[in-house]
């Protein structure tokens, strides 16, 4: 295994910095796409591209049953230096790179030798919905096993430690608007004050109570209400609300409270509040037989000492739609210690490239597990 890792060491540095140099955003992946299709095309695998979406899967091997990984393409866009740009700061960038590894090492190694191996590359994690569109698309509708990826910063983890799971929790962003009358400054009477209006959501909101034991949280973070007549009491008003559960199932009862929250204050003030769920991230679900297995790939590369528990984050992955939407599929996500600082998100992020070759041998083993795990089911029945 390791000395197949070092003979595709140089082709694992060159993607990584071809990909980090040239970050994309969600569904606008064009030139990764094409350049992962090339790549992996060259490689003599088999590619399926997609005329109305980016992405794109890659296939080797036949049979029934299916293994898969999965890596997220996407960019953040954000400020770097004073200018907004597309910007790897969440390390898709390392999760492509490490899929394309696994993908080179099994086929050195001579995997699948049963079955088949899928390497999924999605588009628009960051958007939430780049899974969901692969869902429709029938993608993982044949994977029996799923892994995923992700690098974590120092604060959850330390450099060359590993966790078999990340438990993200569920995230809802919603867009909000209030619409009633202006009205004169002098005269508050005669129409609605959309300020006050959301200071009484706020309140309300705050005033929402659930299960304690389940980390989860509700709150306003954006409001636009009135223009630069300071005399002119502001009808309208636009917001944004965010929502945050540890479990799919609070989550449900968070929404549920914060609809009845927004009705209240609607007819008590009697404006018009209409919303809409601009966004979703379900939380994990995770497959028990799979994190086993990704715990025994992370004992084999790295030693025992080196594998921590779960992650718990309230974070969120869209990749647990996957196992929500397929319920076939049994699924886990690698969490890397990569000495990764100052944090995800941050537009200076860094972390040590030496963990992309520890982060593919782990998957590749994981794999070659559940290829052995397949093959024993298979003489059982």
């Amino acid at each position: 295994m390791k000395s197949a890792i070092e003979e595709v060491r140089a082709v694992v540095e060159d993607v990584f910095e071809h990909l980090h140099e040239n970050p994309e955003v969600s569904f606008k992946e064009f030139e990764t796409t094409n350049y992962l299709q090339d790549l992996m095309e060259k490689e003599g695998f088999d590619v399926t591209t997609f005329d109305d979406l980016t992405g794109l899967v890659v296939n080797v091997g036949s049979g029934d049953k299916c293994v898969g990984i999965r890596a997220d393409i996407d960019a953040l866009w954000q400020e770097v230096d004073g200018v907004y740009q597309a910007n790897h700061s969440c390390g898709h960038d390392a999760h492509m790179t490490m899929a394309v590894g696994v993908m080179l090492v099994l086929k050195k190694l001579g995997y699948p030798k049963v079955g088949r191996l899928k390497a999924i590359f999605q588009p628009a994690e960051e958007k939430g919905k780049g899974a969901l569109a692969f869902v429709e698309k029938g993608v993982v509708d044949d994977v029996d096993y799923l892994y995923g990826v992700h690098l974590r910063p120092i604060q959850e983890i330390g450099h060359g430690y590993s966790s078999p799971a990340i438990m993200h929790g569920s995230a809802k962003m919603i867009a909000g608007k209030i619409t009633g009358t202006d009205t004169h400054g002098a005269r508050p009477h005669l129409g609605d004050n959309a300020i006050e209006v959301g200071s009484l959501l706020v309140q309300a909101l705050k005033a929402i109570h659930l299960d304690p034991m389940v980390p989860h949280s509700v709150k306003m973070t954006m409001f636009q209400a009135g223009g630069e007549s300071a005399n002119i009491i502001p009808g309208n008003a636009v917001f944004s609300l965010d929502l945050r559960a540890q479990t799919n199932a609070v989550m449900i009862e968070l929404m549920n409270k914060v609809k009845k929250v927004i009705r209240s204050v609607a007819a008590m003030t009697g404006v018009e509040i209409d919303y809409e769920i601009g966004s979703e991230i379900a939380a994990a679900e995770v497959d028990d037989g799979a994190v086993g297995m990704m715990a025994q790939a992370i004992t084999e590369t790295v030693g025992a000492e080196y594998l921590t528990k779960p992650i718990v984050t309230p974070g969120g992955e869209d990749f647990h739609y996957y196992t929500l939407k397929r319920r076939s599929v049994k699924a886990t996500m690698l969490g890397l210690g990569c000495d990764l600082s100052p944090g995800l998100h941050h537009p200076k992020m860094t972390f040590n490239k030496e963990s992309l070759l520890t982060g593919i041998e782990i998957l590749a083993r994981a794999v070659i597990l559940s290829f052995d795990r397949i093959e024993e089911e298979g003489v059982l029945k």
